[in-house]
């Protein structure tokens, strides 16, 4: 069987998934009950220190970007004007013309405030009009704007984005909840009208921070991914009352040893199924941490059916990994240390797929990847009951 570049990259993984285990088991054995005798602890130990380095010298600490798929073609940082830590961009094409939210930290003092802008971008994904941030709030308001992470989506002509906020005046994870806002353009002018939160669903609890909902289109109206697996999807009746009602909801079997899988993008039709991206994260060392165990996220993509219960159908077997993701210019946390790529949109035409992601908390960037390539890339998950 000849040797080939992918077989070293399915090779590295592999032993990305190994350590993972490997160091699992040792956090898992802090206790000595789980050993007879003090003697036996003591050649665990010994075994752990002088034959575990031995195995992997020449892997750690590891290098992501040693693992780039041939589809992911290029990427490029976009920078926002006036707003040079943007990060988390989504993007959508509207009436013909490419349209990028971003979010900024206003303050580092103040982390939690958030707020979420708007910029055309032209074909080369170059900002081309003056940024603006939305008004989310009002003068009945008792909380500053805690925006984050907007998904844009349209429907026909209507310009439609879903994002996470807490509207409450002290900060909890129950507070954090999801909103709709139906966008209008009046040729200089962004608006937010209406604004709707959705606090009634399946599975509410003020133990759960809300976010990350996947949006898309189903005969002309939203949907909303709650979660992947099980793919729980609510269906918001955006009257008002902040309904959402449970449509369908399927579960697979498949292994990911990267996190739980969580919303990325919006899902958008195409030929196989609706296509969208998932993020996922943990706790690992790397050579871009230099050897320390901090949060990294990582990035995946999935199809799913066209018609309910909108079953999973395929996953990328292995992070999506593209120059730069993990290379670069790295921040001083507004939270915590994070190696961090976050998908928040994309767009495509025939060949190519043009994905947004967020870089460290601080970028905003675009990978272009070869979709036939990454729809190859993905493998078919096994499945479960539905309803």
């Amino acid at each position: 069987m000849k040797y080939t570049e992918n077989d070293s990259k399915v090779g590295f993984w592999q032993r990305c998934s190994s350590l993972k285990m490997f160091t699992g088991d040792f956090q898992s054995i802090r206790s000595l009950a789980k050993f007879p005798t003090f003697e036996s602890f003591s050649v665990y130990i010994f075994s752990l220190f002088f034959f575990f380095p031995l195995c992997f010298a020449n892997e750690l600490p590891y290098d992501l970007e040693s693992a780039i798929q041939e589809f992911c073609l290029e990427t490029k940082r976009i920078q926002v004007p006036d707003y040079p830590f943007a990060f988390n961009p989504s993007i959508v094409r509207w009436n013909g013309r490419l349209l990028m939210s971003f979010r900024i930290i206003p303050s580092r003092k103040s982390p939690f405030d958030s707020e979420i802008g708007l910029v055309f971008l032209n074909e080369d994904f170059q900002p081309i009009s003056e940024p603006q941030l939305l008004a989310l709030r009002d003068e009945y308001s008792v909380a500053p704007c805690r925006a984050e992470d907007a998904r844009l989506i349209t429907f026909d002509d209507q310009l439609y984005m879903v994002y996470d906020d807490n509207i409450e005046l002290k900060v909890s994870k129950g507070g954090f909840r999801m909103f709709v806002a139906k966008i209008h353009y009046d040729g200089e002018h962004f608006i937010a009208d209406p604004v709707e939160l959705l606090n009634q669903f399946e599975g509410e609890s003020r133990e759960v921070r809300e976010k990350a909902w996947v949006p898309f289109d189903y005969q002309g109206g939203m949907l909303l991914a709650y979660s992947i697996n099980p793919h729980r999807i609510f269906s918001p009746r955006l009257d008002g009352t902040g309904v959402c009602d449970t449509v369908a909801q399927s579960k697979i079997y498949f292994s990911w040893n990267w996190g739980t899988l969580r919303g990325g993008t919006p899902a958008l039709l195409e030929e196989e199924g609706y296509l969208a991206f998932f993020h996922s994260s943990i706790e690992m060392a790397s050579a871009h941490t230099g050897g320390k165990r901090i949060t990294h996220y990582f990035m995946g993509a999935y199809l799913f059916s066209k018609e309910p219960p909108f079953q999973l159908l395929k996953m990328s077997t292995e992070p999506i990994i593209g120059k730069h993701f993990y290379k670069g210019t790295y921040y001083n946390p507004y939270w915590k240390p994070i190696r961090c790529i976050f998908p928040c949109g994309y767009v495509r035409d025939e060949k190519y797929i043009w994905i947004s992601y967020g870089r460290q908390d601080h970028e905003c960037w675009v990978a272009k990847l070869d979709k036939k390539g990454l729809l190859q890339s993905l493998v078919e998950v096994n499945t479960n009951g539905s309803r």
